[in-house]
């Protein structure tokens, strides 16, 4: 499995850039969410990358950097869990969203660390 950071930064390129396969499941999630696709570049993609690149400088050796990136990235995904059970989504995306609110906090801190 590739680090947190490589997922993320792919995550964030992928929607900044409406990578057409991703966008095949992401735009009507977006859809059925309530949240614009404009929103894909800034905040979604843009913090995203951020958080990528946080992590990858936690990890170089900057670990104030990597806690608050890894933190900012669970807020990220509180947000998104969120803005899912707001509209009544139990998409695969939502299930997404849950699975890595779950599991990227242990091993992104870990990592940071």
């Amino acid at each position: 499995m590739p680090p947190a950071y490589v997922v993320t930064a792919f995550s964030g390129f992928a929607a900044m850039t409406r990578f057409a396969p991703i966008m095949r499941t992401l735009g009507p999630a977006l859809a059925r969410a309530g949240v614009p696709e404009s929103w894909l570049v800034w905040p979604i993609g843009a913090l995203k990358a951020l958080g990528a690149l946080g992590l990858a400088l936690g990890l170089l050796g900057i670990p104030f950097v990597g806690t608050a990136a890894a933190s900012g990235l669970i807020l990220y995904f509180v947000c998104a869990v969120y803005t899912h059970l707001r509209v009544g989504d139990f998409s695969p995306q939502f299930g997404l969203a849950v699975a890595t609110l779950a599991l990227d906090p242990a091993l992104v801190l870990r990592a940071t660390h």
